[in-house]
């Protein structure tokens, strides 16, 4: 069979996706593009209304295929699928599988069943207590080109901040064992891979639920790092309210682990974040970032924002103002609030309009814009290891130009002679530009 996978939202849909691939293709189906594909498979994200309504227009497309074979059918995963669940068997009859992020372990046999006329369509929906582990190989396999991999250590969500989704389409906290953790990313260390990432919706929280097993998350940080020939490590995302000391002196404890964090904020008003239900305050916030600086000075702090949260007013806007300018994001992820079924806020007055909310953002976004700006500008002149990722889409005059990025995450586009045989190097360069959102490097030595 011949499959094809689009998927919307974050990392974690990502790596879901990549791992469903593998489980397929070790089944001997193949991935393909969707022109020729026989199984549709979506993998969605809710978190936001606007990736919502992209999955019902992707299936829209999808069905135009059916024309030319009727035998073609699409799967539905993720967030979007466990909010749905059954009723897009009603709203698209080609649909045969919904799975939710719980149900992803049993989604290749299932597919398998289908395909075969086994069984006509199947529900994936009920969540689990503890971590289903997937299949994973037990022998290290070739990584792939970009010799970068993303790794699960937990599923789910405990927080149920009063805007968010999350809790209830990924369910609760589910950590995975430490040797598990531990056995993937060695097997997967040993293939060639370089850079791992760590993900979970709240990593700081790892362990802190019925599947832990006493290791805190800095511990398992400090093991992964351990493993020889990790080059970089990084983890994504973490909860402001249980970042633990430990994790923020490992920045400047583990030489492989990089200098960057995506520490979303939300909001820079008290009053705001109790309303949110993030649990922390802007103190406490504020000491967190002081903390990472003083243990890491160049580290490269992200974040996400949310504006025109109801009740939000123009003084409360103006805090999230001063406090961006405080920390002095490198960049920001920012948003209009936007109600989602079933959380808390939906019921939260009074709403602020979306016209005030729209100026506010652009407001924002042109802080955020200038912040970056002089961000970069700051780092013209220093040297770096840009681990490349491939040539960059944007060629320019006779030189090859290649993308790689920094230690920090940053876009590093650097002109080299060579047309192939970098990608998944470290290439030593010196900073000469600051663009807009992204770095021009010069090479300094040999690629390693």
């Amino acid at each position: 069979m011949k499959f094809h996978i689009t998927t919307f939202g974050c990392q974690m849909n990502v790596h879901d996706s990549q791992w469903l691939a593998r489980a397929l293709e070790s089944r001997g189906w193949e991935e393909t593009g969707a022109e020729d594909a026989q199984v549709y498979i979506l993998n969605t994200c809710s978190v936001r209304d606007k990736p919502e309504q992209k999955v019902y227009s992707e299936l829209g497309r999808v069905a135009a295929h059916l024309r030319r074979d009727e035998n073609v059918f699409a799967a539905v995963g993720g967030c979007v699928a466990q909010q749905v669940g059954r009723g897009f068997f009603e709203r698209f009859p080609f649909v045969k599988l919904v799975f939710g992020s719980d149900g992803i372990a049993g989604a290749p046999n299932a597919l398998e069943r289908i395909a075969a006329g086994r069984e006509e369509r199947a529900a994936l929906l009920d969540f689990v207590t503890l971590y289903e582990e997937r299949e994973q190989p037990d022998q290290p396999v070739a990584a792939d080109e970009s010799r970068q991999a993303f790794v699960n250590i937990m599923q789910g969500c405990d927080n149920f901040c009063a805007y968010c989704i999350v809790p209830y389409t990924r369910g609760r906290q589910k950590s995975r064992t430490p040797e598990a953790i531990l056995d993937e990313c060695r097997l997967l260390v040993e293939g060639g891979v370089r850079e791992i990432t760590l993900l979970g919706q709240n990593v700081n929280s790892f362990g802190l639920d019925k599947g832990g097993v006493g290791v805190s998350f800095a511990e398992l940080l400090r093991s992964v790092a351990a493993i020889p020939g990790l080059d970089r490590l990084r983890f994504t995302t973490s909860h402001p309210k249980d970042i633990a000391g430990e994790v923020i002196r490992a920045f400047g404890e583990l030489p492989n682990l990089c200098p960057s964090l995506h520490l979303p904020m939300q909001a820079g008003s008290d009053k705001v974040l109790k309303a949110m239900r993030r649990k922390y305050d802007m103190e406490r916030y504020l000491s967190i970032v002081d903390g990472l600086r003083t243990a890491r000075p160049d580290i490269s702090l992200t974040t996400d924002l949310i504006v025109g949260f109801p009740g939000e007013t123009e003084e409360d806007f103006q805090q999230t103002l001063d406090m961006v300018e405080r920390v002095g994001f490198e960049s920001s992820f920012s948003f209009k609030y936007s109600d989602r079924p079933g959380v808390a806020a939906v019921n939260m007055e009074p709403k602020v309009p979306a016209e005030e909310a729209s100026e506010r953002l652009l407001r924002l976004q042109t802080l955020q814009n200038n912040i970056t700006r002089e961000c970069l500008k700051n780092l013209v002149g220093a040297r770096t290891d840009a681990f490349m990722e491939g040539l960059s889409r944007m060629q320019d005059g006779d030189a090859v130009s290649w993308k790689g990025r920094d230690p920090a995450g940053r876009i590093v586009n650097v002109s080299m002679s060579e047309t192939a045989g970098l990608t998944g190097m470290m290439v030593p360069v010196r900073i000469v530009e600051a663009k807009k959102h992204s770095l021009v490097g010069e090479r300094t030595g040999e690629p390693w």
